[in-house]
């Protein structure tokens, strides 16, 4: 167990907060959000809010940093990129700790969370000596013909609760290299994360003679992020959520002809055929499902599984749930922490209800954890349910650890109905038949913009191009060239 106190102390996170600021200065005169910890439902601490007029001075002093930034050689501007890594490695365990505790993950996810920041961090090092363009022979003679790529600009960052630190820094540490600026607006949901990384950059920007508005934040809800989102100072938006924000963002930029980067719902499914190895099947499944307590966008929501294993599958997967435990997430013996809020239990609860409405099977039975150490009332038991492809809530995402079962006949059966949701982000395979790997990941099998074999379908390495395709945003972060979009050709 941490002490809490001493984590804030080390990040140099207080009880109340300013939540707007360009570096060094903090500043912010809207009014107070509290975050109360899903964990205990105890108040952690608080952020003021960004106004108006604190968004404008933001966005001048970002504005003025670009016109230095852009000149900065892109080898210097990763060696500051390395730096902050460094910041990152030093204070790792207690911003590991802080995301554990203020979004609810376990303390292991936490960590991994932190070290995904270091890793991007490193990777973009590299990067920054790599932003290549093209030089190509010209049909005038006595010319040359190139392409080259130069800074953005001001880049809006607005990241979801799930992933309160990791997403913006895959976002920023690309972005930085490139020669642009960052906005970021955290998750009203895990402000104080957003406050905890913003110290450590204060302190890169301090050490190394930096001005002010390479790195800002700015803290609200969602009208705080229109102010991003309507401004034409801002060429690129960043946004991480749900499908329905993001339609609206999208939309916002696209009416300003801004670019947008999305990164939206997911509806992943892991196909299990006749020749998976049932072991890696059920660990696959099970992390895939009830990791986060359901609340990746990655998370395992739908199991397809054929028809003469089924209930094998089924009895094996039930039996494994039964040793779930649930309970605090900074106790390293449990498996399975809290949902974000009370919101996000009531959606977890109305699922189940339609799920049992439309025909679905309780196989796990699921429900509200209650007694002593679940005061806060958000933690759920994770639940199986049999149901079909085609039930309304089955092809919707709900943010918690529901698991939908679905029997399948033949393998192009199988890839249909993982194809038939709206939302194309992760997808698996379980099979030792390499007719049937190949088949799920050509070009008319997984439609989902990630495709795993043998492996479940939540989680990311960064030095893929991370993102997917339908309602899911098409957007794609991190690592391969997903740092073109934070240039302008």
């Amino acid at each position: 167990m941490i002490d809490i106190k001493k984590t804030l102390e080390k990040l140099n996170v207080s009880k109340e907060n300013m939540g707007t600021s360009t570096g060094n200065s903090f500043f912010g005169s809207g009014p107070q959000i509290e975050s109360y910890s899903p964990v205990d439902g105890e108040l952690i601490g608080s952020v003021s809010s960004t106004t108006k007029n604190d968004y404008d001075r933001v966005i001048l002093t970002a504005q003025e940093a670009f016109r230095f930034w852009r000149n900065y050689p892109a080898p210097k501007r990763g060696e500051i990129v390395r730096k902050y890594g460094e910041k990152l490695r030093q204070k790792k365990s207690f911003l590991g700790e802080l995301v554990s505790y203020e979004m609810g993950k376990s303390l292991q996810e936490g960590l991994g969370e932190v070290q995904e920041m270091i890793d991007i961090c490193d990777f973009a090092v590299g990067l920054s000596r790599q932003l290549n363009g093209l030089t190509m022979h010209s049909e005038r003679p006595k010319h040359r013909m190139y392409e080259q790529y130069h800074p953005l600009g001001i880049v809006g960052i607005i990241s979801a609760f799930n992933f309160p630190v990791a997403v913006w820094n895959w976002n920023t540490a690309l972005a930085w290299v490139c020669g642009d600026v960052c906005i970021w607006k955290p998750s009203e949901k895990t402000p104080l994360c957003g406050i905890a990384c913003q110290n450590l950059w204060a302190d890169v920007a301090k050490e190394n003679d930096l001005p002010e508005g390479i790195s800002c934040l700015v803290t609200g809800n969602y009208e705080v992020g229109e102010y991003l989102t309507t401004d034409e100072r801002v060429p690129l938006i960043s946004a991480t959520g749900s499908t329905r924000m993001g339609r609206i963002v999208g939309s916002t930029v696209a009416k300003r002809f801004g670019k947008s980067l999305l990164e939206l719902g997911g509806n992943n499914a892991i196909i299990v055929t006749p020749n998976a190895d049932l072991k890696i099947t059920i660990i696959g499944s099970l992390f895939g499902a009830v990791g986060t307590c359901g609340q990746r966008c990655t998370t395992t929501r739908r199991l397809i599984v054929h028809d003469s294993i089924y209930e094998d599958v089924k009895n094996k997967l039930s039996s494994a749930y039964k040793q779930i435990k649930i309970g605090n997430p900074l106790d390293e013996s449990n498996h399975v922490g809290p949902l974000i809020d009370i919101d996000a239990v009531n959606a977890y609860l109305n699922a189940i209800k339609r799920a049992k409405k439309e025909g679905g099977k309780i196989v796990v039975e699921g429900g509200v954890v209650e007694g002593e150490g679940y005061e806060s009332g958000c933690y759920v038991k994770p639940v199986i349910i049999e149901a079909e492809n085609s039930y309304n809530i089955v092809q919707e995402e709900t943010f918690s650890p529901i698991l939908y079962l679905i029997k399948y006949n033949n393998i192009e059966e199988a890839i249909y109905m993982q194809n038939n949701v709206k939302q194309g982000l992760s997808s698996a395979i379980m099979t030792s038949n390499l007719k049937e790997a190949e088949r799920f990941l050509a070009a008319d099998g997984s439609d989902c913009g990630i495709a795993n074999v043998n492996i479940g379908t939540s989680g990311a390495e960064i030095g893929g191009a991370f993102g997917g395709e339908k309602e899911t945003g098409g957007g794609r972060e991190s690592g391969s060239d997903a740092w073109k979009i934070y240039m302008r050709r």
